[in-house]
Protein backbone atom coordinates (compact mmCIF):
# COMPACT_ATOMS: atom_id res chain seq x y z
CA UNK A 1 0.00 0.00 0.00
CA UNK A 2 1.25 3.60 -0.72
CA UNK A 3 -1.40 5.59 0.12
CA UNK A 4 -4.07 5.15 3.16
CA UNK A 5 -7.46 3.86 2.24
CA UNK A 6 -10.06 2.07 3.71
CA UNK A 7 -11.98 -0.90 1.53
CA UNK A 8 -15.28 -0.17 3.67
CA UNK A 9 -15.73 3.38 2.52
CA UNK A 10 -16.16 1.85 -1.06
CA UNK A 11 -18.99 -0.51 0.33
CA UNK A 12 -22.32 1.14 -1.01
CA UNK A 13 -24.91 2.19 1.36
CA UNK A 14 -27.42 -0.36 1.46
CA UNK A 15 -25.25 -2.86 2.04
CA UNK A 16 -25.84 -4.36 5.47
CA UNK A 17 -22.51 -3.16 7.48
CA UNK A 18 -23.32 -4.37 10.90
CA UNK A 19 -25.05 -7.42 11.81
CA UNK A 20 -25.58 -9.18 15.09
CA UNK A 21 -22.90 -11.75 15.08
CA UNK A 22 -24.65 -14.80 12.86
CA UNK A 23 -22.43 -14.62 9.87
CA UNK A 24 -19.27 -14.29 12.49
CA UNK A 25 -20.61 -17.71 14.16
CA UNK A 26 -20.94 -19.32 10.71
CA UNK A 27 -17.99 -18.11 9.41
CA UNK A 28 -16.09 -20.44 7.01
CA UNK A 29 -12.73 -21.15 8.75
CA UNK A 30 -11.06 -20.92 5.04
CA UNK A 31 -11.85 -17.03 4.67
CA UNK A 32 -8.57 -14.95 4.87
CA UNK A 33 -9.10 -12.43 7.73
CA UNK A 34 -10.03 -9.18 6.68
CA UNK A 35 -12.96 -7.20 6.38
CA UNK A 36 -14.91 -9.02 3.61
CA UNK A 37 -15.69 -13.10 4.58
CA UNK A 38 -18.93 -15.10 3.82
CA UNK A 39 -21.20 -17.33 6.93
CA UNK A 40 -23.34 -19.66 5.24
CA UNK A 41 -23.61 -18.91 1.54
CA UNK A 42 -25.42 -20.43 -0.95
CA UNK A 43 -23.89 -23.45 -3.27
CA UNK A 44 -24.77 -22.32 -6.87
CA UNK A 45 -21.37 -21.15 -7.29
CA UNK A 46 -22.35 -17.56 -8.11
CA UNK A 47 -19.55 -16.23 -6.01
CA UNK A 48 -16.36 -16.43 -8.83
CA UNK A 49 -18.61 -15.19 -11.67
CA UNK A 50 -18.52 -11.34 -10.18
CA UNK A 51 -15.06 -11.67 -7.86
CA UNK A 52 -12.95 -14.70 -9.65
CA UNK A 53 -9.86 -13.15 -7.76
CA UNK A 54 -11.58 -13.24 -4.58
CA UNK A 55 -14.04 -15.84 -4.18
CA UNK A 56 -13.60 -19.81 -4.18
CA UNK A 57 -15.49 -23.02 -3.19
CA UNK A 58 -14.94 -25.06 -0.67
CA UNK A 59 -17.10 -25.04 2.65
CA UNK A 60 -19.82 -27.50 3.59
CA UNK A 61 -21.69 -28.52 0.29
CA UNK A 62 -19.08 -26.47 -1.84
CA UNK A 63 -20.21 -22.90 0.21
CA UNK A 64 -18.28 -19.64 -1.24
CA UNK A 65 -15.31 -18.13 0.89
CA UNK A 66 -13.35 -14.50 0.57
CA UNK A 67 -9.44 -16.30 -0.14
CA UNK A 68 -8.42 -13.18 -1.14
CA UNK A 69 -9.55 -9.37 0.47
CA UNK A 70 -9.77 -6.60 -2.09
CA UNK A 71 -6.64 -4.26 -3.18
CA UNK A 72 -8.65 -1.53 -4.66
CA UNK A 73 -12.38 0.65 -5.04
CA UNK A 74 -13.12 -1.82 -7.90
CA UNK A 75 -12.08 -4.93 -6.21
CA UNK A 76 -14.70 -4.24 -3.65
CA UNK A 77 -17.40 -3.39 -6.21
CA UNK A 78 -16.31 -7.19 -7.04
CA UNK A 79 -17.02 -8.27 -3.89
CA UNK A 80 -19.98 -6.71 -3.17
CA UNK A 81 -21.71 -7.98 -6.57
CA UNK A 82 -20.75 -11.41 -5.75
CA UNK A 83 -22.35 -10.60 -2.46
CA UNK A 84 -25.71 -9.63 -3.44
CA UNK A 85 -25.66 -12.69 -5.98
CA UNK A 86 -26.11 -14.49 -2.72
CA UNK A 87 -29.61 -15.54 -2.38
CA UNK A 88 -28.73 -16.92 1.96
CA UNK A 89 -27.22 -13.35 2.04
CA UNK A 90 -24.15 -14.60 3.54
CA UNK A 91 -21.62 -11.98 3.11
CA UNK A 92 -20.45 -9.78 5.86
CA UNK A 93 -17.94 -6.46 5.63
CA UNK A 94 -17.45 -6.05 9.74
CA UNK A 95 -14.47 -8.40 9.79
CA UNK A 96 -12.79 -5.28 11.20
CA UNK A 97 -14.92 -5.72 14.51
CA UNK A 98 -14.17 -9.33 14.31
CA UNK A 99 -10.76 -10.33 13.77
CA UNK A 100 -7.82 -9.46 16.44
CA UNK A 101 -4.44 -9.73 15.30
CA UNK A 102 -3.80 -12.27 17.49
CA UNK A 103 -6.60 -14.39 15.56
CA UNK A 104 -5.80 -13.78 12.09
CA UNK A 105 -1.95 -15.00 13.29
CA UNK A 106 -4.20 -18.29 14.80
CA UNK A 107 -5.25 -18.40 10.90
CA UNK A 108 -1.94 -18.00 9.28
CA UNK A 109 -0.43 -20.68 11.59
CA UNK A 110 -3.18 -22.82 9.88
CA UNK A 111 -2.78 -22.23 6.85
CA UNK A 112 -0.68 -26.08 6.23
CA UNK A 113 -4.37 -27.47 7.00
CA UNK A 114 -6.41 -24.63 4.62
CA UNK A 115 -3.42 -25.69 1.81
CA UNK A 116 -4.26 -29.30 1.90
CA UNK A 117 -7.87 -28.81 1.67
CA UNK A 118 -7.75 -26.13 -1.05
CA UNK A 119 -5.29 -28.74 -2.93
CA UNK A 120 -7.32 -31.91 -2.63
CA UNK A 121 -10.32 -29.43 -3.99
CA UNK A 122 -7.85 -28.77 -7.11
CA UNK A 123 -7.72 -31.98 -7.64
CA UNK A 124 -10.53 -32.80 -7.54
CA UNK A 125 -11.45 -30.28 -10.04
CA UNK A 126 -9.27 -31.08 -12.49
CA UNK A 127 -10.08 -34.81 -12.01
CA UNK A 128 -13.62 -33.29 -13.57
CA UNK A 129 -12.86 -33.30 -16.67
CA UNK A 130 -13.83 -30.35 -19.39
CA UNK A 131 -16.47 -28.72 -17.25
CA UNK A 132 -15.88 -25.47 -17.38
CA UNK A 133 -17.46 -24.61 -13.54
CA UNK A 134 -14.53 -27.23 -12.47
CA UNK A 135 -11.89 -25.87 -14.70
CA UNK A 136 -12.75 -22.12 -13.19
CA UNK A 137 -13.08 -23.39 -9.71
CA UNK A 138 -9.81 -25.62 -10.36
CA UNK A 139 -7.80 -22.37 -11.57
CA UNK A 140 -9.11 -20.17 -8.28
CA UNK A 141 -7.51 -22.99 -6.08
CA UNK A 142 -4.22 -22.78 -7.71
CA UNK A 143 -4.57 -19.54 -7.42
CA UNK A 144 -5.03 -18.90 -3.85
CA UNK A 145 -2.26 -21.62 -3.10
CA UNK A 146 -0.03 -19.51 -4.90
CA UNK A 147 -1.03 -16.46 -3.34
CA UNK A 148 -1.12 -18.53 0.52
CA UNK A 149 2.71 -19.36 -0.73
CA UNK A 150 3.36 -15.90 -1.90
CA UNK A 151 1.94 -12.26 -0.52
CA UNK A 152 -0.71 -13.60 1.61
CA UNK A 153 1.67 -12.99 4.58
CA UNK A 154 2.23 -9.35 3.52
CA UNK A 155 -0.98 -8.97 3.15
CA UNK A 156 -1.77 -10.79 6.48
CA UNK A 157 0.99 -8.56 7.89
CA UNK A 158 -0.43 -5.07 6.56
CA UNK A 159 -4.13 -6.32 7.76
CA UNK A 160 -3.11 -6.90 11.44
CA UNK A 161 -1.23 -3.46 10.74
CA UNK A 162 -4.82 -1.87 10.46
CA UNK A 163 -6.22 -3.37 13.12
CA UNK A 164 -3.66 -2.45 15.82
CA UNK A 165 -3.07 1.52 13.98
CA UNK A 166 -6.94 1.82 12.39
CA UNK A 167 -5.51 2.27 9.11
CA UNK A 168 -3.35 0.41 6.42
CA UNK A 169 -0.22 0.66 6.28
CA UNK A 170 1.92 3.44 4.13
CA UNK A 171 5.50 3.22 2.33
CA UNK A 172 7.50 3.59 5.21
CA UNK A 173 5.31 2.17 8.00
CA UNK A 174 7.00 -0.93 10.06
CA UNK A 175 4.62 -4.28 9.23
CA UNK A 176 4.03 -6.41 12.53
CA UNK A 177 5.16 -9.98 12.22
CA UNK A 178 3.13 -12.71 11.97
Amino acid sequence: MTEPWNPLDHVPEEFPRTEDGTKWAQKLWLNVPGPFYTGETDTCWTGRLSAPRHVLYGGPHLAEFVYRQPKTPEEVDCLVDAAWDDPLDGYACDGDSRWTPDAVRDWWRGRDEVAEHVTALARRWEAGGADPYDLDAAGGARDFLAYLAGELETDLRAYVFRLENGRYPVTGDRLPML
